[in-house]
């Protein structure tokens, strides 16, 4: 029975690839528009699709500006500190008086964590992490808010964009993860229900700045 099952089962696949014209399904033309055009402009399209999946996107024109909203939004939330794993970042933290920690001790007791990018895409809203900076793997899946501060050179207008790249800033030796993450955690698994933050985090927000002005806050 298990046999005969099986020989039917193959059958129909043989069956199935005699049939079907596969090269007209395959066949993509290199012309054909896969996205939307970047509209208005890469920075407000990245905002703007980011918030259509229920993340956030703050925009500012000087470093100091976005480190004193992130001060005023922890206390809001009624979060006393960051943790932040990421040398560069936590200087610029320490400056502005926010505080954070990158003690293991303080890991699993987080509300928060704040991390660098990659790049931004514009066209989806998503933004790329690898395992090249000091975060890690862990912060990106098990913080309850995820803070990802980020400048507009940063930001490319599709995934293809972004993964061309990586390839020519690492070459032949790619961060052993590269992740692309649009929006914050989601399922809707039980009874079609959208659930935030059922496989990481809740929340999920960008902090945008103006390159040039975040040069000359650095330390």
């Amino acid at each position: 029975m298990i046999n005969s099952s099986k020989e039917n089962i193959l059958k129909r696949i043989t069956d199935a690839k005699q049939t079907r014209e596969f090269e007209s399904v395959f066949s993509v033309s290199t012309d054909a528009e896969i996205y939307k055009p970047i509209e208005p402009d890469t920075v407000n399209c990245f905002k703007n699709e980011l918030e259509n999946i229920s993340g956030q996107c703050e925009i500012f024109e000087t470093a100091e500006a976005l480190f004193d909203f992130l001060r005023q939004m922890l206390i809001e939330k009624n979060i006393e500190k960051l943790f932040c794993r990421e040398e560069s970042l936590i200087k610029h933290l320490t400056k502005s008086k926010i505080a954070c920690s990158n003690n293991q001790k303080d890991f699993e007791l987080m509300k928060a964590a704040v991390t660098s990018c990659e790049y931004l895409i514009s066209r989806t809203g998503s933004v790329v992490v690898s395992t090249a900076s000091q975060s890690g793997r862990q912060l990106i899946s098990f913080p309850p808010i995820h803070i990802v501060i980020a400048t507009d050179n940063q930001l490319v207008d599709y995934p293809a964009d972004a993964y061309n790249d990586l390839q020519k800033k690492y070459g032949s030796k790619l961060p052993s993860q590269i992740t692309t993450i649009t929006g914050p955690s989601r399922t809707a698994d039980i009874e079609k229900t959208l659930v935030l933050g059922a496989h990481g985090p809740k929340e999920f927000i960008v902090l945008l700045c103006n390159d040039k002005s975040f040069n000359n806050f650095a330390i």
